[in-house]
């Protein structure tokens, strides 16, 4: 396929030629920056007016994924007609681009991507990367879509991300950690200024962690932006002697205090649960107990802490994540094992995840990832048993490990597996094997 296509012949392309064709369009996957996305963009009509009556964009290094899928659930549940765009996706690229809880067809994204093409190529001729070429058909997608509310989830960072062109009524900030150190580097006060670079002047913002860098405050601060924190201005407590639901308190734009009583888990973090439904009333919605109520119960969310059988498959990748992966795995079963099935890409924090693991897992299967940046299982392996762990096998992929497993799991065994996106979306397009029936767990539920 040739490296540009032209605008005034475009021949009919399928989705999945469509997205083998981005991969030609730049010579780096990764180039942070908004001036090219920015120009395409104006080029389509996508900042001449708002892509919905209320935006509200998520950014942080963890929990951005599930504070989405919980807005969403949430304001649907209230009636609103919501389009969410958000990556990467785990089996098809379609999950990056929802409306009213559906996932984009293949015909709306190719004509999302037709839409790019053309705007790309007026005049003179704009390189882009995959991500900002689909950011700019998922925009197009949610802009023709007549939404009540779009929620937009941050690839990298904030302030140079594609998704940051368009400005948000209410940003969100979950987390700050170490991540993408090759891009945003280490310094926790400075990774909060990228994230931040998501607020815009006099907007409210909420900040759904008690622990991020100063610096965040700081960048809301010097824009005026309304400060909405987890812990100051909204808080939760588990309420009922089994603790079993949730109250949550938390402020109207006007200072006006609102309490939701009586809600229940929904198998994501609580933080993020509350960071919602602040982001929500922010966003002009008033909650209704019951709707939140079912917004809560009903939220789906694939490859977070997801039981299939005796399997628990988790997307987490930085050591942040790793140790909220652990602190909410079950003991080691008394009469079986508690096995690790790790796959990591090189770029990543691979011994902070191992050791935040290591509480949970001792017994582990090493699988190596394809491409530039994946990682060997014998490396893996090497790293492992420096901390103390047991290796039991190296597979060239997650397909091999969960053969592997297959042959030595036994009725009473669990399996986490772990360590990227890329990992999860392999086990989960085939049947994961289970060495009984029996065990106790949630089934298929999706948490």
């Amino acid at each position: 396929m040739p490296d540009s296509l032209q605008p005034d012949s475009l021949s009919p392309l399928s989705l999945n030629q469509w997205l083998q064709h981005l991969e030609t369009l730049h010579p780096v996957g990764i180039d942070m920056g908004l001036e090219r996305v920015s120009k395409v963009a104006r080029r389509m009509g996508l900042l001449s007016s708002p892509i919905a009556p209320r935006v509200i964009t998520v950014a942080g290094t963890n929990g951005k994924g599930s504070t989405l899928a919980m807005i969403e659930s949430i304001a649907r549940a209230h009636g609103w007609r919501v389009g969410t765009y958000t990556s990467p996706h785990l089996l098809r690229y379609n999950e990056r681009v929802k409306i009213d809880g559906q996932e984009a067809e293949d015909k709306l994204l190719v004509e999302g991507f037709e839409h790019v093409e053309r705007a790309r190529l007026q005049d003179d001729h704009i390189s882009l990367t995959y991500f900002e070429a689909g950011t700019l058909c998922g925009l197009w997608c949610l802009a023709n879509a007549e939404l009540d509310l779009a929620v937009l989830e941050v690839g990298l960072g904030g302030r140079l991300d594609a998704v940051n062109i368009i400005d948000a009524d209410v940003a969100i900030v979950t987390t700050i950690a170490q991540d993408h150190a090759n891009f945003l580097g280490t310094d926790l006060a400075q990774i909060g200024r990228e994230k931040a670079g998501i607020f815009r002047a006099g907007k409210p913002v909420v900040l759904g962690s008690q622990a991020l860098p100063v610096s965040v405050s700081e960048c809301a601060q010097s824009l005026a932006a309304p400060k909405f924190a987890l812990g100051q201005q909204f808080t939760h407590q588990t309420m009922g002697e089994e603790y079993s639901n949730w109250r949550w308190q938390g402020q109207q734009a006007d200072g006006t205090s609102i309490v939701v009583d009586e809600l229940p888990d929904p198998g994501l973090p609580i933080d993020n649960a509350a960071t919602a439904l602040q982001a929500l009333v922010l966003a002009g919605m008033a909650l209704v107990s019951a709707h939140v109520k079912v917004g809560l119960a009903t939220v789906q969310l694939a490859g977070r802490l997801q039981w299939i059988g005796p399997w628990c498959l988790d997307v987490g990748h930085n050591p942040h994540a790793a140790e909220y992966v652990a602190r909410h795995l079950p003991s080691p079963p008394e009469e079986g094992q508690q096995w690790g099935l790790i796959g990591m890409l090189n770029d990543k924090d691979i011994d902070g995840v191992i050791q935040a693991l290591s509480v949970r897992i001792s017994d582990w299967v090493c699988v190596s990832l394809t491409g530039e940046r994946g990682c060997l299982a014998s490396e893996l392996s090497q790293r492992i048993i420096a901390q103390g762990g047991r290796v039991h096998f190296c597979a060239e992929s997650p397909h091999a490990g969960a053969d592997w497993l297959a042959k030595v799991l036994t009725p009473n065994d669990r399996v986490l597996a772990t360590g990227s996106f890329f990992t999860v979306a392999a086990l989960l397009a085939r049947p994961l094997p289970t060495g009984a029936a029996s065990l106790d767990g949630d089934g298929n539920e999706i948490r």
